[in-house]
């Protein structure tokens, strides 16, 4: 027998204090200086992976509202085939997928890529990035939370 799946809509309700936790840890990389574009592209490629609907839309409209050019939002999905990607970028993202597809685990020559753009401390953050996004994403697949809407710019002729 299957069951209808409620979209889960009240985490901060349900579980405030489980809420408040997987928020404080996506704050504190941005806190402790990691690029806040680069954080949102690095949530954007987990949240593609994870096929979380609601963090991919989310995310790409924040990274439009950090000014992150279109073009590298339209291509996180095919970063490795694209020239806009920097090579911190890049370091980012293949960090990414390595630690959100971690059943295939982490080679060495990913961590010396990603060793060669980061320091010690700013790796550290960046894995608490990725795991942040990879907790909201769990939460947003699992139960089938919504993609925001895009808002109409203010003075937006309505369609």
């Amino acid at each position: 027998m299957s069951h209808a799946r409620k979209e889960y809509k009240d985490f901060m309700t349900l579980a405030p204090d489980a809420y408040e936790a997987v928020l404080a840890l996506g704050k504190i990389a941005a806190a402790a200086g990691i690029d806040k574009q680069l954080l949102e592209l690095i949530k954007l490629r987990a949240s593609q992976i994870n096929g979380c609907a609601f963090c991919v839309q989310y995310h790409i409209l924040q990274g439009e509202n950090l000014g992150v050019p279109t073009d590298k939002l339209n291509l996180v999905v095919v970063w490795r085939e694209a020239p806009q990607f920097s090579p911190r970028e890049r370091a980012a993202l293949a960090w990414t997928e390595a630690l959100t597809l971690l059943a295939g685990g982490v080679s060495d020559e990913v961590y010396a890529q990603v060793s060669a753009e980061f320091s010690e401390k700013e790796l550290t953050y960046l894995t608490s990035a990725i795991t942040s996004i990879n907790v909201w994403n769990r939460f947003g697949a699992a139960y089938r939370w919504t993609p925001p809407p895009r808002q109409k710019a203010v003075g937006a002729a309505a369609s």
